[in-house]
């Protein structure tokens, strides 16, 4: 009961059934567990790059969602090696997808792949 007599909505419990502050209101329900926690990290490591968010970002902007280097490079300011490369990191992590059309290689976001990193910041 909060001092004015009313249910404080703040409360939860905590795991020892003492009740915790809000702000200390774990963010998951059940730990992660090992091979969970790896794979959240290689997708957080792919992800700790300022251009490589911005790669993401751009693509999902992007019209129809999907975008090539040549889309990419004049607006991140960076050679299409550079891009090249970021793009890779992001293909290798499962966060973008590749498709080839001839000489020319589409990137897009793969469905659901940034689900778990917004789990667990609580988005």
């Amino acid at each position: 009961m909060s001092p004015a007599g009313g249910d404080s909505p703040a409360i939860a419990a905590s795991p020892a059934g003492r009740p915790a502050p809000a702000c200390c209101t774990p963010l998951l329900r059940e730990p992660l567990s090992a091979a969970e926690a790896a794979g959240l990290a290689r997708v957080l490591r792919a992800l700790a790059d300022p251009a490589r968010l911005r790669i993401v970002s751009l693509i999902a902007a992007h019209e129809g969602g999907e975008a090539c280097v040549c889309d990419l490079t004049r607006p991140l300011g960076l050679t299409q090696p550079t891009v090249s490369h970021h793009l890779k990191v992001l293909v290798e992590a499962g966060i973008l997808s590749r498709d080839r059309r001839g000489v020319w290689s589409y990137y897009a976001l793969v469905p659901g792949a940034l689900d778990a990193v917004a789990a667990l910041l609580g988005a």
